[in-house]
């Protein structure tokens, strides 16, 4: 029940979102942009880029970006989308500039302390070595896993952020998460050899 009513507020925010664009309220609607999906970019750019300062600066970046562009915004697909498909290219352009061992991934979130500093370590070592697999992915299929499971985009929503069809979007998220599993498949029956 209580999701239905959570389902429905973000449905009510993303209407009056569009009636915001739709009625030429660019400040209004930048700033309801931020609001809602300012966070969420955030992750994505954090995910993607695996640095704080990169992942803010994309924020600040993509919102400014979504300001200046939201009166050509077309209304194909939701604004949410269209949001991480101009972060999306922001987070590119950056890890365009880097080279490959600068890049981190950090999709697998290490929480705050609540434990050990064994369990705490243990976290780390396993966020390193879901970004070491994840390096090893097609760019496409890494991406697609990305929006998928950190920033939590629906197929239609990441055909839309790619410029894809949503026939591919699914295609590079199941790839990639087969892959993935062979990966770590993989480390289990070495791990096993030793």
């Amino acid at each position: 029940m209580a999701l239905q009513a959570h389902v429905r507020v973000v449905g009510a925010e993303e209407q009056e979102l569009e009636r915001l664009v739709r009625g030429g309220d660019a400040r209004a609607a930048a700033g309801m942009c931020a609001r809602l999906h300012g966070a969420a970019i955030g992750r994505l750019a954090m995910a993607l880029t695996g640095s704080q300062a990169d992942a803010d600066e994309v924020v600040q970046e993509t919102l400014m970006a979504a300001h200046d562009g939201l009166a050509q915004w077309r209304g194909e697909g939701s604004l949410r989308a269209w949001l991480f498909g101009i972060a999306r290219r922001m987070c590119a352009r950056r890890l365009e500039t880097r080279t490959r061992q600068e890049r981190r991934l950090h999709l697998v979130k290490v929480e705050e302390a609540a434990g050990t500093p064994e369990a705490e370590l243990h976290a780390r070592r396993e966020a390193a070595r879901v970004r070491e697999l994840l390096e090893k992915l097609r760019p496409s299929d890494r991406e697609a896993l990305v929006l998928r499971y950190q920033a939590e985009l629906s197929y239609g929503e990441i055909a839309a952020a790619c410029g894809i069809e949503e026939a591919a979007a699914r295609k590079r998220a199941s790839r990639g998460l087969d892959r993935l599993r062979e990966l770590m498949a993989g480390e289990t029956r070495e791990g096993g050899k030793s």
